[in-house]
């Protein structure tokens, strides 16, 4: 008689929290399985159908493995049902990557909870692909911007030793330009002081050689 209460009590307060449980589901943006301890659904939200391409009929009551006839027999999430989430309870931010018949390759960030008391797994599917992808378009758009980067400042070095060597030329022709110059005045000079010296056309007196 008591295992009766008791299995009733156990069945009612089953009941209830997948009554609270499909409620708050059935609002969520993300996808959501509710799971027996079997692994096998008990329920699922509309963004869960949607996103992929499933119905209710051929969810319901199936494996969590053999959903998609069998799309969802992916090892990661096995190794995530199977032996993480047994020991921890909980387990957030569990990454998985798979490529579906039907909707394509999709990336998938898993959050569970295992709720014992009710004999039920609760399992959050975040579809991620499209910000992946977008995260790995933005790594490949940086990286080929540093390759640009690396190219233009080789350039950029190359040109500035260039410019530095034209730079030292034309300093160097400029000094050379200063001394020759400096080198005709000092010619100048020395022919200005020759004519003083070897006379301009007078003799010792002052007078014209040639004159009276």
């Amino acid at each position: 008689m008591k295992n009766n209460k008791a299995n009733g009590k156990a069945k009612e307060s089953r009941e209830l929290a997948l009554h609270y449980m499909e409620a708050l589901v059935d609002v969520a943006r993300e996808s959501f399985l509710i799971l027996d301890p079997n692994l096998r659904v008990v329920m699922a939200n509309q963004i869960f159908y949607q996103n992929f391409q499933v119905s209710k009929g051929a969810t319901e009551s199936q494996l969590i493995y053999e959903l998609g006839n069998g799309q969802w027999n992916i090892p990661e999430l096995k190794d995530f049902l199977e032996d993480i989430l047994p020991n921890k309870k909980a387990m957030r931010d569990y990454e998985v990557r798979h490529v579906f018949e039907t909707i394509g390759e999709k990336t998938m960030v898993l959050n569970a909870r295992q709720i014992d008391s009710v004999q039920l797994i609760i399992l959050a599917i975040e579809d991620v692909t499209d910000k992946k992808n977008l995260e790995e378009k933005l790594a490949e758009c940086a990286k080929g911007l540093e390759v640009k980067v690396a190219e233009r400042t080789h350039d950029i070095a190359t040109r500035v030793k260039e410019l530095e060597a034209l730079n030292k030329t034309m300093v160097g022709r400029e000094l050379k330009m200063v001394e020759l110059k400096k080198e005709i005045a000092d010619l100048k000079k020395r022919v200005q002081n020759g004519n003083c010296k070897n006379g301009n056309g007078k003799n010792h007196n002052g007078n014209h050689k040639n004159g009276r």
